[in-house]
């Protein structure tokens, strides 16, 4: 099959950006919105033109997909090492194709209608195509030089795009502390890069089966990892940790997931983008495309990856129990959910694999999985979010109530994407969310139990949210000068798609998974490259069934009616615990603390002292040494024939002198 016509894919949303970023302001809104958006329906086309192509394509002898490269080319060359650019092709990165380019496209369509209106709105549709080239570019990155180079993109995007309403001051400041953090976390990706490349003479991935480069196939493994050998078996451990903290800050893994929910001061459906389908799952992309040299060099290290992850799950399911502002209850939420991919890395040991059967690496496959489902209803839930707060122009729950009968298709789409992330039957986020379970029971059933109780927080703190929108006591005071209504079609159409995506997989794998007659999704592999059929784990599957539904109740229970006594008698019972939570545990007041109080007071500030007083003080004195030398011998050259006569004759005298005494 030839794939020479991948390299649009990234070529088109660049031009989009180039065009619009130059020449926008002299374009009409809607000419540079269908610009934009031209743009990534045509990559929309070519992804979905790719996966088909790839993944029915005939495998490899070994029944593997083929790892392709259309593309690949020395940049930099620098000795034994080189910066490769180029574009790749297997079954991770062909399904994130299809997951960044159709998030965009529908955050692109419902655009139209969201931002209608705005300043800047010619500015907006350039950063979106920057920001989807530059995801795009990350997964189909050749080696790690490449990836980290995009990695960045996404960074500067994101900086772009959250500060878009740059009049407002809490705007500047998350996009500031977005990048911030982010950059500080991306130092560590690029130590462990360095060490990396150093040790092993290459920036290549290591995959398993070939890559087939026009006509011939290749083998396509990592550079001299005997090198690594001899310098000691911490070397590689080493830089993939490293890398992972990159990962964790980029997917906001606890502590370094500060800057996410501040992000929401950002245009909803840059949200839906950085939420769904690009930014937060660079770093859960970043361990998979690794994960081989994690499993040959790095085992015992996969450890830190579980328990970060469980941590960082469980913390943002507390918060989330406690938001009011409806797009922070779904930042939290996506942390969590994140959280659950990282885990699900995690546990892919090959030595559990002869407790799950022919499930071999079941934990790699179920994280690739979730992250799909996750970008679709999760993608849906945001854009559902933007839709609630067009119609009441605010984001707080208490502004809202009884939207059900003003928003009929935001209700019905937010409610099913409600159910998929509680992991209900027939919809995506159970089969997802329960091949994670499982995978977590055959690590280990202290894990695998953890992970269902906050499986269990999600359906309760979604339901939460759900009921807080479109039942209890709807706000007469905040609708009676402006009575909420329906969003236009540009912004229900994509909750629509994206809602059909999540109930169409949900039903599919549902029952083929229950009916283990396979299942199968090409793009949801392990890291071996073999196809993964879903069979689901009937104990397992039940208990979280039951578990979920339950704590819907609980929730429909506590929050569905008029009045909440319930809620409010558990409010006066836990105040302190409520606010602990709602204040997110201060983490920005204890990052506040520790980058004030000691970074900046007992490190930077003696930095800076040392800075001024010796370094500049060092080169001031020798400047002003010199100076006052030159001004000490400034009058022996005067221009007075009379005094150059004076300097010579005594010198000349001084010389001879000197020469008579030598000589006696």
């Amino acid at each position: 099959m030839d794939y020479s016509y991948t390299f649009l894919i990234l070529l088109l949303p660049a031009l989009s950006f180039l065009v619009l970023g130059l020449y926008g302001m002299k374009l009409s809104h809607k000419v540079a919105g269908l610009i934009g958006t031209t743009s990534l329906g045509l990559v929309t086309v070519l992804s979905y033109m790719t996966a088909f192509s790839y993944f029915f394509a005939p495998r490899l002898a070994d029944g593997t997909f083929a790892t392709i490269v259309p593309y690949n080319f020395t940049w930099l060359p620098l000795g034994n090492l080189h910066f490769d650019m180029g574009i790749l092709l297997d079954p991770i990165s062909v399904m994130m194709l299809i997951v960044i380019s159709t998030v965009s496209l529908m955050v692109h369509i419902y655009s139209f209608g969201y931002m209608h209106g705005e300043k800047g709105f010619q500015r907006y549709y350039a950063f979106l195509s920057l920001f989807t080239m530059s995801m795009l570019g990350l997964v189909v990155a050749t080696n790690i030089f490449q990836m980290y180079l995009f990695w960045e993109l996404v960074g500067v995007s994101s900086y772009l795009l959250i500060g878009f309403y740059y009049p407002l001051k809490p705007a500047i400041a998350a996009s500031k502390k977005a990048f911030i953090v982010t950059r500080f976390a991306d130092l560590f990706f690029l130590i462990g890069i360095l060490i990396f490349g150093y040790y092993t003479e290459s920036f290549s991935f290591s995959f398993a089966g070939t890559i087939e480069m026009g006509a011939g196939t290749t083998p396509f493994i990592a550079g001299n990892t005997a090198k690594a050998v001899i310098a000691g078996t911490f070397i590689l451990p080493t830089a993939l940790v490293l890398m992972f903290i990159g990962g964790a800050g980029k997917s906001a893994m606890f502590p370094l997931h500060i800057w996410l929910p501040d992000a929401m001061e950002g245009p909803t459906p840059v949200s839906a983008l950085i939420h769904a389908a690009t930014m937060v799952v660079a770093g859960v992309f970043q361990i998979a495309r690794m994960f081989p040299l994690w499993i040959e060099y790095a085992q015992p290290q996969l450890s830190i990856v579980v328990w970060v992850g469980v941590f960082t799950a469980f913390y943002a399911a507390a918060v989330a129990c406690a938001q009011s502002d409806i797009k922070r209850v779904l930042a939290f939420s996506t942390i969590s959910q994140i959280a659950f991919m990282m885990v699900a890395l995690g546990v892919s040991l090959p030595g559990h694999e002869a407790m799950l059967d022919n499930h071999a690496q079941l934990g790699f496959m179920a994280s690739m999985f979730h992250l799909f489902t996750h970008a679709m209803f999760k993608a849906c839930l945001f854009l559902g979010a933007g839709c609630i707060i067009h119609a009441v122009h605010s984001n707080e729950m208490a502004m809202m109530g009884g939207l059900r009968k003003y928003m009929p298709i935001t209700h019905i789409t937010f409610l099913i994407s409600c159910l998929a992330i509680a992991g209900i039957p027939f919809f995506s986020g159970f089969s997802s969310k329960d091949e994670i379970i499982s995978a977590c029971f055959a690590y280990s059933p202290v894990v695998g139990w953890i992970m269902t109780g906050i499986a269990a927080m999600t359906a309760f703190y979604m339901f939460r949210l759900y009921y807080g929108i479109f039942w209890g006591t709807e706000n007469k005071v905040a609708h009676e000068h402006h009575t909420p209504h329906e969003a236009p079609l540009t912004m229900t159409i994509p909750l629509i798609i994206l809602c059909v995506i999540t109930v169409g997989v949900g039903v599919y794998t549902t029952i083929a998974g229950f009916a283990g007659w396979g299942g199968s999704f090409g793009s949801f592999v392990t890291a071996s490259g073999q196809e993964y059929n879903i069979h689901f784990d009937v104990q397992i599957a039940l208990t979280s069934t039951v578990i979920a539904i339950l704590s819907i109740c609980l929730a429909t229970y506590i929050y569905k009616g008029e009045s909440q006594p319930v809620a409010d008698r558990l409010y006066k019972m836990f105040p302190r615990l409520h606010r602990a939570a709602y204040k997110r545990f201060y983490q920005d007041e204890i990052w506040q603390y520790v980058t004030h109080r000691i970074i900046f007071r007992c490190i930077s500030k003696p930095v800076a002292w040392f800075d001024r007083h010796i370094v500049d003080g060092t080169f001031n004195f020798l400047a002003w040494g010199a100076n006052e030398a030159g001004e000490s011998i400034r009058p022996w050259q005067s221009g007075d024939v009379r005094q150059y006569a004076v300097w010579f004759l005594t010198g000349t005298v001084a010389l001879t002198l000197i020469l008579l005494a030598c000589a006696l």
